[in-house]
């Protein structure tokens, strides 16, 4: 009996302490091209502390709808942090987002929002993992962000090189990591320092909760073999909306009708071929409309993008995905591909604001789970990728989790 009731003890506090990890929420389908911008030009989410940066994103319905944001700190696994608001946060949020504009001369009507941080309203205080709320006047959760505030207070440095056993060496990229924490004073740092590496910005693929190796005085050395292992994947893809009326070497057709129709090339799986090196944003996207002469932030209109892939050895009861940056590597059915049986291939129209947009096939579960290892196009380890690190360290008697640096680098150095 007492085997059982500790038993059902530990279940329901397994599940109590994963309840509380706090997931991105996924805009509905009138929020478009949600994103962090730093002078204009969308971003990683990861600020040092004190830069400014904005959240934009559109209102489809166009009707000036009021939208309300809060911060709030989490731990470096994402539960909530013992932290009050007051600690982390100078000033209020839970304040309306005050600019906005309407669309000018578009076929599809939206209000585009923006919000600057910090702000005169408030300003974070403290470095940490934090999530950016939005909700409406109802004060119903619309959708949420993950963005990270860091300080420079180490070095950092990193290598790329290709994976180290047979099994994978041609389709991983393995990142090595020094930290070098100088003369700043780090309690245990063994124990207290962790890291997260990031593939292009992705949360979907970071890797967490890696020891350093060893130390060598003031050096963490992290240079394993596998658990610092990423899938390569290949080049993304991109489709060019930049001038919505006509075509190009990615846009096929244009046709029209309520809003112009972009139907782009098919798309053959690239899991068998060799690789091919073309330039890609690695997984960002651009907005721009080479007609305006004001401000594509409201001059870019919106398109319905036409998807087709010709995935023959495709086998699976998964589903495909199209996800990039634009749609915040969203897996919803929004963006799932749809099997065509009379032609062969899989189909999805999706609607993107007007400019440069990288994108990519996955294969996922009906949980989200992501299945690299098939990946419909493919590993590589020549792909090009940008690998970001953030530093946490929490001291023995500290309360939260701070970020105490960030390095990046590209894959072209990759090493053997």
């Amino acid at each position: 009996m007492f085997k059982k009731i500790v038993t059902t003890f530990l279940v329901f506090t397994f599940f109590a302490i994963n309840a509380q990890i706090e997931k991105e929420i996924s805009p509905p389908f009138n929020i478009k091209t949600v994103a962090f911008f730093q002078e204009g030009n969308s971003v990683f989410p990861f600020f040092q502390i004190g830069e400014s940066f904005e959240i934009q994103f559109d209102d489809l319905y166009a009707n000036e709808a009021d939208y309300y944001y809060t911060i709030t700190q989490y731990n470096y696994d994402w539960t909530p942090t013992n932290l009050s608001k007051v600690e982390y946060l100078q000033g209020m949020d839970n304040q309306r987002i005050m600019t906005y504009q309407n669309s000018y001369n578009t076929l599809q009507p939206y209000s585009h929002y923006k919000q600057v941080f910090p702000n005169k309203f408030n300003r974070i205080t403290k470095s940490g993992n934090y999530m950016l709320k939005i909700f409406n006047d109802e004060q119903e959760i619309i959708f949420s962000k993950k963005f990270v505030i860091y300080e420079d207070l180490l070095g950092v440095s990193m290598k790329i090189r290709r994976a180290r056993d047979f099994e994978s060496i041609n389709e991983k990229q393995n990142v090595e990591l020094t930290i070098n924490y100088g003369e700043n004073i780090l309690q245990n740092p063994k124990q207290n320092v962790k890291v997260a590496i990031f593939q292009n910005g992705n949360w979907n693929t970071a890797i967490f909760n890696i020891k350093p190796q060893y130390t060598i005085g003031s050096e963490l050395i992290y240079r394993y073999n596998k658990e610092t292992q990423f899938w390569a994947g290949n080049e993304f893809y991109i489709f060019d909306t930049s001038n919505i009326r006509i075509t190009n070497n990615t846009v096929a057709q244009v046709t029209a009708g309520d809003i112009y129709n972009s139907h782009l090339y098919l798309n053959a799986a690239r899991k068998n071929k060799v690789y091919t090196y073309f330039p890609d944003f690695n997984g960002n996207f651009y907005v721009k409309n080479v007609s305006a002469v004001d401000n594509s932030e409201i001059e870019s209109d919106y398109t319905w993008v036409y998807f087709s892939l010709e995935a023959p050895d495709f086998f699976s009861d998964k589903n495909i995905y199209v996800n990039g940056m634009f749609n915040g590597y969203a897996k919803t059915d929004e963006y799932k591909l749809d099997y065509n049986k009379e032609k062969g291939i899989y189909e999805k129209a999706i609607l993107a604001k007007q400019g440069y947009n990288n994108y990519q096939y996955v294969i996922a579960d009906k949980n989200g789970a992501i299945d690299f290892k098939e990946a419909i196009d493919g590993n590589f380890y020549q792909t090009e990728n940008i690998y970001t690190t953030l530093v946490y360290y929490r001291g023995n008697n500290d309360r939260y989790d701070r970020v105490i640096g960030r390095a990046s680098i590209n894959s072209e150095l990759i090493r053997n």
